[in-house]
Parts: structure tokens; sequence; C-alpha cells
């Protein structure tokens, strides 16, 4: 079973809670992943940095950061994945990029849980994999293409 909490921290969120649900579960079970518990928190970019600073030792904003709580007791127990997304900034890019910032925030989502379950983005080779799965997924979504490689470039 795919549990999924989503708690909004400012006023403004993009976020559609059923639609991230849906979203979590389907990358769930795209990666063969059947008990999890995902908490996300969508928050502003001064929280964010704050998260930032404090998990990271990095400053300055980002637009998602992801953790496995998860005890490694074995396959018995659910995975525990905390994500929490930057949703001012969600809101800045989609308007920047030309699609709706619940898309935005869905792409944070799914690039977060993404790591969790084994992506990295550190090489282009790696990045380019993780991106082209971002979208595949967010588009068959309903979200359509959000991070685009190859019509969009990097994102920031």
């Amino acid at each position: 079973m795919i549990t999924v909490e989503v708690k909004t921290h400012f006023a403004g969120a993009p976020a559609d809670p059923p639609q991230l649900r849906k979203l979590v579960r389907a990358i769930c079970k795209r990666l063969a992943v059947s008990r999890a518990v995902v908490g996300i928190g969508v928050v502003d970019d001064m929280e964010m940095r704050r998260l930032n600073a404090k998990f990271l030792h990095r400053r300055g904003n980002t637009d998602c950061l992801s953790f496995d709580l998860s005890d490694g007791a074995g396959s018995e127990e659910p995975r525990v994945f905390d994500l929490i997304v930057n949703g001012e900034l969600a809101v800045r890019e989609a308007a920047r990029r030309g699609h709706a910032a619940e898309a935005e925030l869905a792409l944070y989502v799914a690039h977060g849980l993404l790591h969790q379950l084994g992506f990295d983005d550190a090489t282009e080779e790696q990045a380019g994999r993780m991106h082209r799965m971002e979208d595949d997924i967010l588009q068959k979504s309903g979200y359509g293409l959000v991070y685009d490689t190859g019509l969009r470039g990097q994102r920031s």
C-alpha cells in the first residue's frame, strides 16, 4: 500500500493533493515499490532556504529536498520518504517556462522521489535518463512534458 500525505505551508501553493497522491502512486508502481509512506511538504522560498541550510549545509534556494527515512529493517517494512518542494519557486518557474504551476510542482515531487528510488543527475548521462523518466511519468499522469530537455534545456 502507498500512503501519501500532502501538507501546504503557505497560501498560494499550487498543490493539488489528490493529483500528487496519484502521481506518487504511479511512480511507485512503475518502479515496483509496493509499500511506502510518502510525506510531501509544500513550502515557500524562505522556508526552503532555511531547510536547505539546515539539512544540506547549502546556502540559497532550491526546488526540492528529499529524504529516505526508512529504517532498513527489511522488505516487510514500507519505505518512508519525505519530500519538501518549493511551491513559490514552482509558481515563478511555471510562469517563466509557460506551463501550469501544478505541473512544475509535480516535476519537483517526481524529481525528489526518483532520487530516493535510485535515480541520479550527477552526470549528463544520468541527468538525461532521469529527466526522460520524469517527463514520461508526468506526461502519462496528465501534466504533459514539463522538463522536456530537448526543447527547454536545463532547469535552474
